[in-house]
């Protein structure tokens, strides 16, 4: 079918045939656009892409967060699982007699071990084509020389620094130090620049990522833990290792939508499309019965993921039930003219980039990255730059459950890179929509946008979203409607507008032409999203 929009689309999609890098800052799109022009392919772009972002986006994600990524290359599609584990001294014993049991959002606690320089590292050591300071150089480039904030950018940076301001704990300092000295007030325009930043890419770069792990960086972050109680520590860092896994799939009007396996949620995002494979969908997009499947449909694959979703290295996941006819039919069986309550946790909320890339040979990458909530824990190590992520909030407490907290265990993550297919195997191209729990939200809505409504990348993207909170609790985008509302209202959902479009995620999405090789992108107009193209 053939989708005609009902709401004007605020850009237009980008074309190009050599490269193209889309991402939630323009410096960091170009950084990565700079890269593919000395030669770089569609990796080397993509790692220098994440790494300026650490620089021009820290308030969702830094060097000491986690990464996924999903890289078509030779035929094939290839998954890489860079999150860490909990430090080996942090148990549900130890939470117990630090927070009486409760994991805390800030602070050195739910620091696990940063996995995104590792991800670097292995991906340039597998498909890189330049060197890896040569790729790294754009983003030791922004750091030392600094740049401008973009709007949004200074926004969640002035949010941030009000909530660290109140929070008021003193292993903070060394935040204040970086991303709040004196005489910088974050807003549009203000230079930010941060010479402890530059030295450690510089570091990374020179060793292949090896002095964040075993050398002088893992040392200094040792060390700040230890003087500040932290339970990371130097055998922490030099113990990990990314893992390279099968991307999983299902297939729907034609495509097939790939993610990342778990200890990611992008599984969810499958369920609920397997759901809706066995049910009619109406021809237009914003038909409130169809949005209304939609919704519980996604509640459906959010119950199975956080009953099921652990680190499989040490909870076995059934994938293969999860994704299975079977399951399907059962869920689907729970799909009625009213909203359902599906009794599984509240999503909360997060902070993370996204981007993709491709190039003129048909290499294609979609990666993520992120500290979890913003900037992460508020821990820095001193004069580093270097930002902890907190992603350790994200474990279960209760010991039975398969996402309980232990050692040498990965969190459930809320970060998925997704990448389109067809049904034969061909590529299509990557897409991603970042955002916390929103993120699977995000990859049903653009799938469909997709497949079954017919729009181009940048239509997919600027279509009003939903998002599942809670029990029947629903928020929906202002640009939806008030008419839409009350028909969801109708049905036993209880519907917000949401005037905040960053609730609904941030997302990129890049296609390729199979004939002739022309690139088609989107951008997220919800940020400060830009397409670089050569």
């Amino acid at each position: 079918m053939t989708f005609q929009p009902e709401y004007p689309s605020v850009r237009r999609p980008v074309y190009a045939r050599r490269g193209m890098v889309a991402t939630s800052q323009p410096l960091a799109a170009q950084a990565g656009l700079s890269v593919l022009q000395q030669g770089g392919n569609a990796v080397d772009a993509a790692i220098a892409t994440a790494a300026a972002l650490t620089v021009v986006e820290p308030t969702s994600n830094g060097i000491g967060g986690d990464l996924f990524a999903l890289v078509w290359a030779g035929g094939e599609l290839h998954g890489l699982n860079a999150s860490g584990a909990a430090p080996a001294a942090l148990s549900l014993d130890a939470l117990r007699e630090r927070h009486a049991g409760e994991m805390p959002r800030h602070g050195w606690t739910p620091v696990t071990v940063p996995g995104a320089v590792r991800g670097w590292a292995d991906l340039h050591a597998r498909f890189g084509r330049l060197d890896f300071a040569q790729v790294l150089a754009p983003a030791i480039s922004y750091a030392r020389d600094g740049y401008p904030l973009s709007p949004v950018l200074a926004a969640n940076w002035a949010r941030a620094t009000g909530i660290y301001r109140r929070l008021n704990l003193p292993e903070m300092a060394e935040w204040f130090r970086t991303f709040a000295p004196d005489g910088f007030t974050p807003a549009p325009g203000a230079l930010w620049r941060s010479e402890g930043h530059a030295r450690t890419l510089e570091q990374i770069a020179a060793t292949h990522g090896e002095a964040f792990y075993s050398g002088e960086l893992a040392g200094q972050i040792d060390a700040h833990a230890r003087a500040q109680g932290g339970l990371l520590t130097g055998a922490d860092l030099a113990g990990h290792a990314s893992e390279w896994v099968m991307p999983i799939h299902t297939d729907l009007h034609g495509h097939r939508v790939y993610e990342i396996p778990p200890n990611g949620q992008g599984i969810a995002a499958l369920i609920a499309l397997n759901v809706l494979r066995g049910v009619p969908l109406p021809e237009r997009r914003d038909d409130p019965r169809g949005l209304h499947l939609q919704i519980e449909a996604m509640k459906r694959g959010f119950h199975d993921a956080h009953t099921f979703v652990a680190d499989p290295r040490h909870t076995p996941v059934d994938v293969a039930h999860l994704l299975s006819g079977a399951n399907a039919d059962a869920h689907r069986a729970h799909l009625g003219d009213r909203a359902h309550d599906p009794r599984t946790r509240a999503p909360s909320t997060g902070g993370t980039v996204y981007l993709a890339t491709a190039d003129e040979e048909g290499q294609m990458v979609s990666l993520i990255q992120s500290n979890y909530m913003g900037f992460g824990s508020g821990i820095v190590v001193p004069g580093t730059g270097i930002a902890l992520h907190n992603r350790g909030h994200n474990f279960h407490t209760d010991p039975a459950h398969p996402n309980a907290l232990a050692p040498g265990k990965r969190p459930y993550h809320t970060i998925i890179p997704g990448f389109l297919g067809r049904a034969d195997g061909t590529p299509v191209g990557p897409f991603g929509v970042m955002g916390g729990f929103m993120q699977p939200q995000g990859h049903l809505q653009v799938v469909l946008n997709t497949a079954l409504y017919g729009m181009n990348p940048q239509q997919a993207l600027d279509a009003p979203r939903w998002q599942w909170l809670d029990g029947t609790r629903v928020e929906v985008e202002h640009a939806l409607g008030g008419t839409l509302a009350r028909e969801l209202t109708r049905l036993g959902h209880s519907v917000s507008v949401q005037l905040d479009p960053g609730a609904f995620g941030r997302g990129q999405m890049i296609r390729r032409d199979p004939a002739t090789g022309v690139l088609e992108g989107g951008t997220e107009t919800r940020t400060d999203g830009h397409i670089a193209v050569w």
